[in-house]
């Protein structure tokens, strides 16, 4: 079989010239040149060692074998058209998988409602969550949407400044109890201090109430902010937590809350060529209104 007979750009020229019966009207029809469709159609007929059309003065009439292959032609081309729909729909289809990226409270302790609602409106989209303090490449597309605790900086990228996390001092109720709780910055030392242990960029410029911190005044240390979370909430000492979500938090009490108060601006991201990706700006709009209203609260 030559490759004539198996290009499809042939059988459609094919289709055509039955559907119209001339080689000038397949060619408006397909908007090509007629000199095009006629060499389409030599070659069809060239590669199937027979005719397919007897020419007229009402134009070309299909021959018995050209009738013959038009059912099979038209499955072809419906399956043609089935392929190049699916192939220029998937990026508008709210189906498939969306990649997102964030620190880990924030992935533990916000977003999982926000993801659980947008379940609810959009089922056949499946969310990958990937917890990490590391800043994934959307360049490279290690993630499809990521939730920055700074202004990414990356060109051919998408970003929506969402407002500005407050963060304060706690400790756990049973903690003041047994313990009290510091009145000044320099009684706030002479308590164990929740904090972080390696990632030292987290640390530079961080200070409380003029006081400069290093990683010697942590008598928790930890780089997962979940867990220094949980050593609070444990009852271990004082630490940091988001007041937006402190405000969930009833057994928290807060320390120093007129002395020592600090946060980041929230940030959501995507590769500029998701934009038009319906799953990707479908969740990406719902986080944005989310983080906002959650950025927002004290």
């Amino acid at each position: 079989m030559t490759d004539a007979v198996q290009s499809w750009d042939h059988w459609r020229s094919f289709l055509a010239v039955v559907a119209e019966g001339s080689l000038s009207g397949a060619a408006r029809a397909l908007m090509l040149t007629q000199p095009t469709v006629g060499r389409h159609i030599d070659a069809l007929e060239a590669g199937l060692g027979a005719a397919l059309f007897t020419r007229s003065r009402g134009g070309l009439n299909p021959t018995e074998l050209a009738l013959s292959l038009v059912p099979e032609a038209q499955a072809m081309a419906m399956a043609a058209d089935n392929l190049l729909r699916t192939a220029s729909g998937e990026r508008n289809a709210p189906r498939g998988t969306v990649r997102l990226t964030a620190n880990d409270v924030v992935g533990t302790f916000i977003l999982p409602p926000m993801l659980a609602a947008f379940r609810e409106s959009h089922p056949a989209i499946t969310i990958e969550l990937s917890l990490s303090t590391r800043n994934e490449n959307l360049l490279r597309r290690e993630a499809d949407i990521a939730v920055r605790m700074v202004r990414p900086a990356q060109e051919a990228i998408v970003a929506r400044h969402l407002g500005a996390v407050r963060i304060g001092l706690f400790a756990h109720r049973r903690y003041a109890a047994i313990h009290g709780l510091p009145q000044s910055v320099e009684e706030l030392f002479s308590h164990p201090i929740v904090g972080i242990d390696q990632e030292e960029a987290l640390i530079a410029g961080l200070s409380f109430g003029g006081h400069a911190l290093s990683r010697d005044n942590f008598a928790f240390r930890c780089d997962s902010a979940v867990a220094q979370l949980m050593a609070v909430k444990a009852g271990f000492g004082i630490g940091a937590c988001h007041l937006g979500l402190a405000a969930g938090e009833p057994e928290l009490v807060r320390v120093l809350p007129g002395t020592v108060e600090f946060g980041y601006e929230m940030w959501l991201a995507m590769h500029e060529d998701l934009r038009d990706t319906r799953r990707v700006r479908l969740l990406f709009d719902h986080l944005a209104e989310g983080l906002r209203a959650y950025a927002g609260r004290r």
